[in-house]
């Protein structure tokens, strides 16, 4: 029986004929509803003709979680009077409950990327809705270019719905062709703001780390909600780890506490999202409780004001899960979340003056995830680069380049970025590439059971409790009776069912296979040990062990996951297994490099024959008589650390390279560019053969920077015979001496006794430029500054004459200047000449 009352309720309702005619007329939409009107519920069941109106259609709702995959198909099956399975179903990985009768299916963003690279016209299906959008995951950006392209090329029947809990939609619109718009008012209730940060600042997020402090405090402001407010308090956690301990910090609370997050299991999904049966509740949540769930009954919201975005260090190779600082975006949605059903209250766990330097929305996944899985995807698609597929924002150059690297490694795609028969097999078993590559690799060597076992581990992060030693954690997950080990055990099914009658597993170990499956998961990060629980990755970041880890005496590591703190030197390890020598080289060998290395190391030419794994040095002895074009290499890059001055300057070869600066910057070509930039760019042009003779840091010092500089001046065309008309080391003053002219300011400059320009009116120049006179006292002290001598004589010689006469009587200083010999001398000795 379908409540028909309760889907009249929904306000989405309004917006629905506009929403038909827009896909009538164009075949897309955006409809923008914030949530609680039933976007997610509604509009499938009125588009698939369920409820009634206009003909019977197949529709696929994608959703970012498998969370609100599953409860989305409940709520639609809940409004027909149905069981899912039947008309509606879902499909998420490892789980799939529908039917030859199922004309609703919902799926995850994940699912739907594999069945259109399995089947890109989507045969069957009338209709895609893309939820919450806005979200901006990875997976929903690169399905909405798939179906871009999938409807101007074979499909434009198909019809296509973007929609997103916020009204942020031009961009969508843009990119779906100019696409009609459809707005859906929500019923909404006042929500009051209270400001409540800790009474005593709290460490900022970093990694994964969270201040104890600051989950105190979160809790504390729970049990505050719950004494001032009615109904159930909701409150937003970043991750699963800060959600167990404010639930137990909640332990002996007047409500009853629940847990929802990806990994929760359905039963208390399903508790959460049926409401109350009576007494009050507590929901501990993720951001997933943002925009894809309704929570009945809440009426108080609590908001640590973090979030989890992923974070990549690809010069690193390390990949995680971040703990941030929410957006103001995502503090709306939260927000909301208490005025759904009637007036409430937000509980905010920072400073109002914070709010307005919070980041206005997320950052998309693809400006900051691990891009390896996208650009496979891309490839089985036919486009390696994304360059042809329509996205909000295009993949990071750094990041396409570095993924592509991984892929090429693994053998998923070849030298020119195509996927290979073996990229598309691992494309299909719902992995990140670096696990494919781990399962198919790994059964071969160990067994398909056995690999499948610990990819299932490295897929999804063992809870803490389980420890950082990934063997120890296999065996608890074996025997364990909890929702991660139940959840486990589904996908081990499910991989072992991928790599059938793989290898057989031979005599290893448990121990042995964990780490040699790690090891192929994950080869940069094959670490070697360095003494005291420290290591060193082949990608060459160190790595640290806590001194309460049983790993610490292992001689290899296979690091599965790591993350480094933006203060710290090395990552933090939080989960490794134990590997042994040949196994790390079989993992990485790859990485494998022998030969002869010739570095700048410490101020020195250090000559070796090498073999390393990248940066984890196997064995090294000196080399004698090492290559002299490596050799050469190496004080080119000594010179690029430590700069020029490894040369020999003196003052003359100091003031002939700015010589040529000046003439460079005022002339141009063919006065050579001697900025240290240009100079180490062209290190054959002015520093051979002397260069080329260097074997040590000593030989550089024995090197005429001046001498050297002399080649580039532009002798071919005759111009270097100018140097000292256009630029010249000394100006003759009118007293007959010779000053030398200073070239390292904007101006020339020429520092002179005062009484030896008397005569001169004219600025002297260099090039056409003016120098800048320093005129000094008969004592050399500073008296003056000009680049005007003629004004300087009719207005500023008044006072400098004043000023100085009666402290230098011995000297002449003359009502006009501009009519007397120049002199060196003083007046008596100036008379007797």
């Amino acid at each position: 029986m379908i409540r028909t009352e309760d889907l009249d309720l929904l306000p989405v309702r309004t917006a629905v004929p506009a929403l038909r005619r827009a896909l009538d007329d164009r075949g897309v939409a955006v409809l923008c509803a914030p949530p609680g009107t039933g976007k997610t519920t509604l509009v499938p069941l009125v588009l698939a003709g369920l409820t009634g109106e206009g003909p019977v259609r197949r529709v696929v709702v994608a959703e970012p979680r498998r969370i609100a995959a599953r409860a989305a198909a409940r709520r639609m099956a809940w409004l027909l009077g149905e069981q899912p399975g039947g008309r509606i179903g879902f499909t998420v990985r490892g789980e799939r409950v529908a039917g030859r009768d199922t004309v609703v299916e919902v799926v995850t963003t994940g699912v739907l990327l594999q069945r259109l690279q399995r089947d890109q016209e989507l045969a069957g299906v009338d209709v895609v809705i893309i939820d919450e959008c806005h979200e901006r995951h990875l997976d929903a950006d690169t399905v909405a270019a798939f179906l871009l392209d999938v409807r101007e090329a074979i499909r434009p029947d198909l019809r296509l719905v973007a929609a997103s809990a916020t009204t942020d939609a031009e961009g969508w619109a843009r990119l779906l062709g100019d696409a009609p718009v459809v707005e859906a008012q929500g019923v909404s209730y006042p929500v009051d703001v209270v400001w409540a940060p800790p009474a005593r600042p709290v460490k900022p997020p970093h990694g994964m780390r969270v201040d104890p402090a600051l989950l105190t405090h979160v809790a504390a402001t729970v049990r505050r909600a719950l004494g001032e407010r009615e109904g159930d308090v909701l409150c937003f956690l970043p991750g699963v780890g800060e959600i167990s301990r404010v639930a137990g910090q909640l332990a002996g609370a007047d409500a009853e506490v629940l847990q929802v997050h990806g990994r929760a299991p359905a039963a208390v999904q399903d508790a959460v999202l049926a409401g109350s049966s009576g007494g009050r509740r507590v929901i501990l949540a993720t951001s997933v409780a943002e925009s894809s769930l309704t929570v009945p009954g809440v009426r108080a919201v609590v908001d640590s004001g973090l979030a989890r975005e992923p974070r990549t260090d690809h010069a690193r190779g390390l990949s995680a899960l971040t703990t941030v600082r929410a957006s103001q975006a995502a503090g709306r949605q939260r927000a909301g979340r208490a005025g759904r059903e009637a007036p409430g209250a937000v509980y905010r766990c920072w400073e109002q003056a914070e709010d307005g330097r919070l980041a206005r929305f997320p950052a998309p996944e693809i400006k900051v995830a691990d891009l390896a899985a996208f650009a496979l995807q891309a490839a089985c698609w036919g486009d390696p680069g994304a360059c042809s597929l329509a996205l909000l924002d295009p993949p990071p150059a750094g990041a396409m380049g570095a993924a592509r690297e991984v892929l090429e490694a693994i053998g998923a795609v070849d030298a020119e970025g195509r996927v290979t028969a073996r990229g598309v097999r691992m494309s299909r078993l719902g992995l990140h590439p670096r696990l494919a590559r781990a399962l198919l690799d790994g059964a071969e060597e160990a067994g398909a059971r056995r690999a499948a076992e610990v990819v299932a581990l490295l897929s999804e992060e063992p809870p803490r409790e389980y420890g950082d030693d990934l063997a120890a954690a296999l065996r608890t997950a074996r025997r364990g009776q909890d929702g991660y080990a139940a959840r486990w055990k589904q996908e081990v099914r499910r991989l072992s069912s991928q790599v059938e009658g793989a290898g057989s597993g031979g005599s290893r170990s448990d121990d042995a296979v964990v780490g040699l499956v790690a090891a192929l998961a994950f080869p940069e990060r094959v670490a070697r040990a360095r003494g005291d629980g420290a290591f060193l990755m082949v990608s060459g970041t160190g790595a640290e062990l806590r001194d309460s880890s049983r790993l610490r005496s292992a001689p290899w590591l296979a690091v599965a996951v790591a993350d480094r703190p933006s203060h710290a030197a090395s990552a933090r390890v939080r989960l490794a297994a134990v590997v042994d020598e040949p196994t790390a080289l079989l993992a990485a060998g790859h990485l494998r490099v022998r030969g002869e290395e010739v570095r700048w190391v410490d101020g020195e030419v250090v000559a070796r024959s090498v073999d390393r794994v990248g940066a984890v040095e196997l064995s090294v002895r000196p080399l004698k008589q090492p290559d002299p074009e490596l050799v050469r290499g190496a004080l080119v890059e000594g010179l690029r650390r430590e700069g020029l001055g490894l040369l020999r300057w003196t003052r003359d070869s100091e003031q002939f390279r700015l010589r040529l600066a000046f003439l460079h910057r005022v002339l141009g070509g063919p006065w050579p560019d001697v900025s240290d930039e240009a100079l180490l760019a062209e290190t054959g042009a002015w520093l051979e053969p002397e260069l080329s003779r260097a074997r040590r840091r000593s030989d550089l010092g024995r090197i005429d920077a001046g001498q050297a500089l002399r080649r580039l001046l532009p002798w071919a065309t005759g111009e270097a015979v100018r140097l000292d008309e256009l630029a010249p080391e000394r100006i003759e003053v009118p007293s007959g001496s010779r000053i030398r002219v200073e070239y390292g300011g904007e101006q020339p400059v020429l520092a002179v006794k005062l009484q030896e320009l008397f005569g001169l009116s004219e600025t002297p120049r260099v090039a056409g430029v003016p120098v800048l006179v320093h005129l000094l006292s008969p004592a050399g002290r500073p008296a003056a500054v000009t680049a005007d001598l003629a004004s300087f004589w009719q207005d500023g010689y008044k006072a400098v004459r004043a000023e100085l006469r009666g402290r230098y009587p011995k000297h002449p200083w003359p009502e006009d200047p501009t009519t007397v010999q120049a002199t060196r001398y003083t007046s008596a000795r100036l008379k007797r000449s």
